[in-house]
């Protein structure tokens, strides 16, 4: 009878123990379209570089196998990459340019990734 008391105590601290869950940490299969400008991570992230004045470097590091990312219209950033292989190639030429994206969203610790991510055509 002692053990099944504190088998139950132990349970119910359990249960009235807070769960400590990040909101942003999505690992659930969510697919979706962003819409956006194509940046390259590196000067993004070093110095805010992104627009039409950026456009030239933007590529040349994208094209450099340098991070590529999308930032859409409220300003959040995410990495992209494709299935399990990087989409630098295909976006490119789409550097400093407003593109649609679809591809499955995650975020972790801060980092927002659109993974297997294609170019939507118009």
């Amino acid at each position: 009878m002692k053990k099944l008391i504190l088998s139950l105590a132990s349970l119910s601290i359990l249960a009235a123990s807070p769960v400590l869950v990040r909101a942003d940490d999505k690992t659930a299969d969510t697919t979706t379209s962003i819409t956006g400008e194509v940046i390259d991570m590196a000067c993004y992230t070093d110095h805010g570089a992104c627009g039409e004045k950026h456009a030239v470097c933007a590529k040349t590091c994208i094209e450099s196998g340098l991070p590529v990312g999308i930032k859409d219209a409220d300003g959040k950033v995410y990495l992209v990459i494709g299935a399990h292989k990087p989409l630098n190639a295909e976006l490119a030429d789409y550097a400093a340019k407003t593109i649609t994206l679809k591809g499955k969203l995650v975020s972790r610790d801060g980092i927002n990734m659109l993974e297997n991510a294609e170019i939507v055509k118009p």
